[in-house]
């Protein structure tokens, strides 16, 4: 357990990104409501995350992390949630299927709801407003009553993290992940994509082992790994109140979870030394991450992996790059370096998506798939270079067919863009481009085990 630390101790360091209550009495009955509230994931689950984890450390699985940018209360539906959960398990299936590695599958998903803002203010002609901080702080609406933060939010935001975590429990548990249905997760709009085509073939030859491995009497009912997978979830831990509310002292062990989720990160705006947000995570034991950006240097880092693991716990530690397509394979190394030469075990994952954002001629902010695509590349490339393991992959992304990324087979256009642009803050990824993220991931990391095969030999 963490040194001199108890869940509020991080109301005595710096807290940024945090919005400010005009209604303190307000705040404190709806975080004691929530400190009553079950937890909404369980120890032992986080428990099981972190020692996948540590296997993709080891290079023996790989990282998906995806879901939306932010969740948002008028979206939450049964379609949406089934829809981005299904595109994950196609992802996964075509990843494993090609490098042979397990996929850790891991959802921004039951508690993304907290947005940082680059300013605490927004202005609409001659109105300034509070900035929306996300639907569980105050409402994206540009009104004086919508933009006051209401603790109550809190409220809601828990119910419905625990709707959407009960129906992504039943869909990895109860039939939906068969890799028996494995043609039937394919989303109708995307018949036109040329990677639906390719995912049919693949989806075919899984099929084929499928019935090889059935006359052999191996099946789904007689190994339940067939029919079910494990799906965990995660969201930034931003809204500390929220945070501290829902982390509870585990009766096995004795050690402090947060149960609001089973993986929490710090943002790029959040990690600095004295911060409120490293301060609590340093104190919980579940698996967490840390935002890495052109701003990090090696040294920051390395204090940073020694206060939030100086265990050096194999898993507990995920490094999230975001650098921008243009700056990663400029930045990266010095940082890779100093973590290897030091000996922590990490989990190197790639967030191809904060760092690409550009404002389009028409005002949509979008990111331009061909720049996501160079910078997992470029991650790859200095994995391979600096005998380090490229882990995972970080998206932003939905099952819903919205035209917010411009590129991919499906060439979504600046002129498109306003088709299907329903993001609640930043762009997504679409089923189409997202299936073909996941063959592009798939190539490298063909090309990563044949270089490591290579070196065992």
């Amino acid at each position: 357990m963490a040194a001199n630390w108890a869940p509020d101790s991080w109301t005595n360091a710096e807290a940024r990104q945090m919005p400010h209550y005009p209604d303190a009495a307000a705040l404190d009955a709806a975080t004691r409501q929530l400190g009553s509230f079950p937890p909404l994931v369980f120890a032992g689950e986080a428990r099981a995350l972190t020692a996948d984890l540590a296997r993709v450390a080891e290079g023996k699985a790989f990282l998906l992390q995806g879901g939306d940018c932010a969740e948002s209360f008028a979206e939450h539906s049964a379609n949406n949630i089934r829809d981005t959960f299904r595109v994950i398990l196609q992802m996964a299936v075509v990843l494993t299927f090609a490098s042979k590695l397990p996929v850790v599958k891991l959802g921004r998903m039951a508690g993304q709801f907290a947005k940082p803002r680059s300013a605490d203010m927004e202005q609409v002609g001659d109105t300034e407003l509070p900035s929306y901080r996300g639907d569980i702080v105050n409402d994206i609406d540009f009104t004086p009553e919508g933009r006051v933060p209401d603790p109550q939010r809190m409220i809601r935001a828990y119910s419905q993290s625990a709707a959407t975590l009960n129906l992504l429990r039943a869909f990895a548990q109860g039939g939906y992940a068969n890799l028996a249905q494995v043609h039937r997760w394919t989303h109708d709009f995307m018949g036109r994509s040329p990677w639906a085509k390719k995912y049919a073939e693949t989806a075919d030859r899984i099929g084929e082992a499928l019935e090889f491995m059935n006359a052999c009497g191996i099946s789904p009912e007689t190994v339940p790994q067939l029919a079910q997978t494990q799906f965990f979830t995660s969201h930034e831990a931003l809204l500390l109140r929220y945070e501290q509310a829902l982390t509870r002292q585990d009766s096995l062990t004795g050690g402090w979870y947060d149960t609001s989720a089973h993986f929490l990160w710090i943002g790029d705006r959040t990690r600095f030394e004295g911060s409120a947000h490293v301060e609590f995570l340093r104190g919980i034991e579940n698996p967490i991450g840390m935002k890495c950006g052109p701003s990090l240097e090696p040294d920051a880092l390395l204090r940073m992996l020694d206060t939030l693991n100086p265990g050096r716990v194999p898993g507990r530690m995920t490094l999230i790059t975001r650098y921008g397509h243009d700056k990663i394979e400029a930045g990266l190394p010095k940082l890779v370096r100093a973590v290897k030469r030091e000996g922590h075990p990490v989990v190197w994952s790639c967030d191809p998506m904060h760092g690409n954002v550009v404002k389009a001629a028409n005002g949509y902010k979008t990111r331009p798939f061909e720049r996501i695509l160079a910078e997992v590349r470029g991650f790859f490339a200095v994995h391979r270079a600096e005998g380090t393991h490229a882990g995972g992959i970080h998206a932003e992304m939905t099952g819903q067919n919205v035209t917010e990324c411009t590129g991919g087979a499906v060439d979504v256009t600046e002129q498109s863009l306003a088709d299907r642009y329903h993001t609640h803050c930043d762009p997504r990824l679409n089923a189409s481009q997202s299936i073909e993220l996941a063959f592009l991931l798939a190539e490298m990391l063909n090309v990563e085990m044949a270089e490591r095969r290579k070196a065992a030999a």
